[in-house]
């Protein structure tokens, strides 16, 4: 079981929570759950209405009785729970009904009440026309069919929230609004009751402040669908149903029934349903959702395919490998539904701010009423209740609670869109701060699939029997160098041999018997280790790496048999992904185990003036270590096993997607595609995604700043300028329309001109290499 499901076993759960409105909300969430023992962190996201939890050990129902008694609803997320892709559609249409309630009843009442100012005569002529007691009659009823329908949900929550004495949003709209609304009840039904020249009546301001507050909520609610557009995106790349072929008889059975080892049939025009391997047939396959190529991929027996790609034209069939959870598809939606429930940093800032804001409003609306009562002028009365009632309206929390989340929802959506998954929410702000990107050489900055190109025999060699006793060795090995010696021995059709006593010494080579022969094969320090001389051949070695081939020495019986050149071509992208970063502001560094002299080469290639060559395994981990310890903020990229290391002890850790499970595990963005470029890509958009929750911060802030003491009548004593509840209900709904559409912008976000970066990093580059020592 997941631990992201409920139950006894420790470790985490994610909830859905109802009723959430305001940063207030997310505050008073988090401190519930918190509160709870055995909880280590609780983060709660606004956008997404979801709160992750770290336990030890607690049952998820005590869990969800925590955020009920705080009033709100929650239900519990297992891992395998599919998206719900229709959940903001079905917020919105909720949304939309209660708004045209509202806009039904609140119509006609605005122009009873305030046509006379827009409309000459009309204010006589109602009065002439229409009793005085029933126009008060039909303000009051279209004034309660607003409050107690559509205003309802705001009422409900509010109050609850009040009597917990933890008020939040909904508590400051329902006073603003409810005081609105019985104030006018009593001035139209018992006048007298009130001070003398204060019977007005604010009923068109109740209901236009509960029409104007569904109105933000219902365009929020379009903007964050529009926000979570990528995990929308995603989830429909999942077919639901798949051709199963059993026992000869092909039949259409939903996905999540089929197993691994199952046969699958895909005809032209369909999506492939799972990830799996092609048994049967012969097709083209569109993977630009993985890759971002649009030209289709061929695909025979034995190729791969992966769940969500198109196939184009020909059928075949796939033996299923991976099914549910498991697949690269449900793993990427994971990986972003993850990352967009996280919490930057800055957020604690935010939740600071909100653990006091709402209450402080209050103080600062009962404040304002007492003042006005007190010092303003005939009706007091009057124009304490309408400065109270604005400032309770006007510093509803909205745009603060949604300023970060959306920014987060909205980025990390076209980082995926464009290959790259942030696993945790945290890696967006500290990546868009690091200064130094170290890159792991093969894999990384080249194809990681190296050929062989040198075969330089010893005296009293054969080239060919060394390579063949090499390739014996070399085919028990992993590494990408391995690769090369066995297709050049099958190449020469030359036929391998057992090997016995194999150990492989990593940083430095491997060994064992072959033929009842000592075989070693690596780099010049295998053999000084061995002890075997390799000083005369010095000169060849240096030659080799000099030309950006990576030197391999063949020992045999204790003597040197030969020195082989194999050659790893640069990816094409990696100079314009390296010249990128250093237009950023970036400096850049290779870290590789490579020979120093290969590493410089194509460091020279590539415009990288750093160079950490000849590193063992853990070697890598030490150099970023020497990075941070010069005060640096470092970003590790690699592919390997052995960089994972390196990727957990970096800053940040960038795997390349097509590399090993275990470094893509140990970093904290992965890139879907082996593109390089996708770094820069990741740290430009996260850049723009901390730039953008800024620039939503500051509005927020200064938003309340600058409108909060006009709303308590500021204004009034030098300009007799008071803003009215139903402008102070607007401000509040154009401050959260501004942080959504500002963080919508992220969506046509794109990487800026490969030519523009590398013309700017030309004007940076120097051409001296500092190569250091492992």
């Amino acid at each position: 079981m997941d631990s992201r499901q409920t139950s006894g076993a420790g470790g985490e759960t994610e909830l859905a929570i109802e009723g959430m409105t305001c940063a207030s909300c997310v505050a008073r969430i988090e401190r519930a759950l918190s509160a709870v023992e055995g909880v280590e962190a609780a983060s709660v996201n606004l956008a997404t209405r979801r709160a992750r939890v770290r336990h030890r050990g607690l049952d998820g129902e005590r869990l969800i009785e925590a955020v009920r008694r705080t009033g709100y609803s929650a239900r519990a997320l297992a891992a395998a729970t599919p998206v719900d892709v229709d959940e903001p559609a079905r917020e919105r249409d909720a949304l939309r009904r209660s708004l045209w309630i509202a806009a039904a009843a609140t119509l006609p009442l605005t122009l009873v009440e305030m046509g006379g100012h827009l409309i000459p005569g009309l204010h006589a002529w109602l009065h002439a026309t229409v009793d005085h007691g029933a126009l008060a009659i039909a303000s009051f009823l279209l004034a309660t069919i607003v409050q107690l329908g559509p205003g309802l949900r705001f009422h409900r929550t509010g109050w609850k929230a009040l009597f917990r004495g933890a008020p939040d949003m909904s508590s400051l709209v329902s006073l603003g609004a409810g005081a609105a609304y019985l104030f006018s009840t009593v001035a139209a039904f018992a006048p007298d009751a009130l001070p003398a020249g204060t019977a007005h009546s604010y009923f068109e301001a109740s209901a236009i402040i509960v029409t104007l507050v569904l109105l933000g909520r219902w365009l929020e609610a379009l903007g964050k669908g529009r926000a979570s557009d990528a995990i929308a995106r995603l989830a429909r790349l999942q077919a639901p149903t798949a051709t199963v072929v059993r026992d000869g008889v092909q039949r259409d059975v939903p996905t999540a029934e089929v197993l691994v080892g199952d046969l699958v049939l895909v005809r032209p025009g369909e999506q492939v349903p799972l990830d799996g391997e092609v048994v049967e047939g012969r097709s083209l396959v569109d993977e630009a959702m993985l890759t971002g190529e649009p030209v289709p991929v061929a695909k025979a027996p034995g190729d791969e395919v992966v769940g969500g790609t198109l196939n184009r034209h020909g059928s075949f069939t796939l033996r299923v490998t991976r099914v549910g959870d498991d697949t690269l598809l449900a793993s990427i939606i994971r990986l972003v539904g993850d990352a967009q429930a996280s919490k930057l940093p800055i957020q604690a800032l935010v939740d600071r701010v909100t653990a006091w804001f709402v209450p402080a409003v209050m103080l600062l609306a009962a404040l304002t009423f007492g003042l006005w009562l007190l010092l303003g002028p005939d009706p007091a009365f009057s124009f304490a209740l309408v400065s109270a009632v604005s400032v309770l309206i006007i510093a509803c929390p909205c745009a603060l609670g949604l300023a970060t989340p959306t920014s987060i929802l909205v980025g990390t959506g076209r980082a995926a869109e464009l290959g790259v998954l942030f696993r945790k929410g945290d890696a967006l702000q500290t990546l868009a701060d690091v200064d130094v990107v170290a890159l792991d050489k093969t894999g990384t900055l080249t194809e990681g699939r190296p050929s062989l190109t040198d075969l330089l025999p010893a005296a009293g060699f054969d080239g060919d029997e060394v390579l063949r006793l090499a390739a014996s060795l070399e085919a028990r090995s992993e590494h990408p160098l391995a690769d090369a010696l066995v297709e050049a021995a099958a190449a020469r059709e030359l036929t391998l041999s057992a090997v016995e006593a194999f150990e492989a010494i990593p940083g430095y080579g491997i060994e064992g018997l072959v033929d009842g022969r000592r075989v070693a094969v690596g780099a010049t320090r295998l053999l000084e280790r061995l002890g075997v001389d390799a000083a005369a051949w010095a000169p060849t070695v240096s030659a080799l790496a000099d030309e950006a081939r990576t030197p391999v020495l063949v020992a045999v019986d204790g003597r040197l048999a030969a020195v082989m050149g194999v050659a790893d071509p640069v990816r094409p992208e990696a100079a314009e992904a390296v010249q990128a970063l250093i237009a950023q502001g970036l400096a850049v560094v290779m870290v590789t185990g490579d020979h120093a002299r290969a590493a410089q080469a194509v460091a020279r290639r590539l415009g990288i003036r750093r160079v950490v060559a000849e590193v063992l395994p853990d070697g890598k981990a030490e150099a970023v270590r020497r990075l941070r310890a010069e005060g640096r903020r470092v970003a590790f990229v690699g592919d390997g096993i052995n960089d994972a290391p390196a990727l957990a002890e970096a800053d940040v850790g960038v795997a390349i997607g097509s590399g090993s499970d275990v470094a893509i595990e140990s970093a904290q963005v992965v890139l879907v595609r082996p593109d390089v470029r996708g770094v820069t890509h990741a740290v430009a958009l996260s850049r723009a995604t901390l730039r953008n929750i800024r620039q939503n911060l500051f509005w927020a802030f200064g938003y309340n700043a600058a409108l909060i003491p006009v709303a308590a009548g500021a204004l009034f004593a030098p300009f007799e300028l008071l803003l009215s509840p139903v402008m102070a209900a607007g401000a509040m709904g154009l401050s959260s329309l501004f942080v959504l559409g500002n963080a919508l912008r992220l969506r046509r976000w794109a990487p800026r001109s490969a030519a523009r970066g590398m013309a700017q990093a030309a004007g940076r580059a120097e051409p001296l290499i500092v190569a250091e020592e492992a």
